[in-house]
């Protein structure tokens, strides 16, 4: 049984984020999610969720992960992640995951490019504020601009980042769908019942799945799991800020994401559980996990 006491799961957690955003059974709320963020710009009605890694050319080009990929029902493509601890060169990386992407289209030979590309989106939920501050709103939103004019070049490649820290509105100060999104990505795991402001049915939705009395004997075990290595990175990585070494920590945190997972599998190996289970809640493969 899980020792946490709080009534709903953190959904900014890595197991949180995934298991409410993260799965065809449940894909309303990440439909929802992106149109409050969309406001309107875009408006989705439908999608699948993608493989989440993408293997490079061959062996020496760098495979990339992300945190969940989806194809809306116009073939636009959005990759969503979450994002607890500042990293350096995370606008980089953000870059490159948008342009592996774009790469991964392979358009046909065509001299004329009668062919459009798919349109290609990352949306990053932030715990930290970017050290990059282009605005004091908690909404940064990307685009290819005109740097004279301030007009739009091309709108089919764009970022939208979530900086969690600069939203400090209250309950009475909510004013749109995606002020009540970031208010509950903030606050639902200290929270005891729904709020009254979150009146659509989607929110009693995910407020239902996020109870910790529903998690299975696994899914709690995984969660404590992973909530307990994410403490113990955070305050790795605050250690490792005030004596001036952060750059290779993030190298060792990102190494011990997998071996929290080959941990997880173990245990859950020493608990019966098949493998196929311990897959799905891992993320490692079936050899990786009949290896241990």
């Amino acid at each position: 049984m899980s020792a946490n006491t709080n009534k709903y799961i953190d959904p900014l957690s890595d197991f949180g984020f995934k298991h409410l955003f993260g799965g065809e059974p449940n894909k309303e709320i990440m439909i929802a999610f992106l149109n409050a963020l969309f406001e309107g710009e875009k408006y989705i009605t439908d999608l699948i969720y993608n493989p989440t890694e993408l293997a490079g050319d061959d062996s020496k080009h760098k495979k990339v992960s992300f945190d969940l990929l989806c194809t809306g029902d116009k073939g636009e493509q959005f990759i969503v992640e979450m994002q607890r601890a500042d990293h350096d060169n995370f606008e980089d990386r953000c870059i490159f995951y948008l342009s592996r992407l774009i790469h991964q289209q392979k358009l046909k030979s065509n001299r004329h490019w009668e062919v459009k590309l798919k349109e290609v989106f990352l949306v990053a939920i932030l715990d930290f504020n970017m050290k990059n501050c282009l605005s004091d709103h908690y909404l940064q939103s990307i685009s290819l601009v005109n740097t004279g004019t301030g007009k739009i070049f091309h709108n089919g490649l764009g970022f939208k980042f979530l900086e969690l820290p600069k939203f400090d509105k209250k309950e009475d100060e909510l004013e749109n769908e995606l002020d009540k999104w970031v208010y509950m990505l903030k606050h639902m795991h200290s929270l005891d019942q729904i709020p009254k402001y979150l009146d659509k049915r989607v929110f009693e939705k995910i407020f239902n799945i996020a109870e910790m009395g529903r998690l299975s004997p696994e899914q709690q075990f995984v969660y404590d799991s992973i909530l307990q290595r994410e403490e113990d990175d955070y305050s790795r990585l605050k250690s490792a800020e005030r004596r001036g070494i952060k750059e290779g920590i993030e190298k060792g945190l990102e190494k011990g994401k997998h071996e929290t997972a080959l941990a997880i599998a173990r245990k859950m190996k020493e608990e019966n559980f098949d493998n196929d289970k311990i897959a799905g809640f891992t993320t490692l493969s079936i050899e990786e996990i009949e290896s241990l």
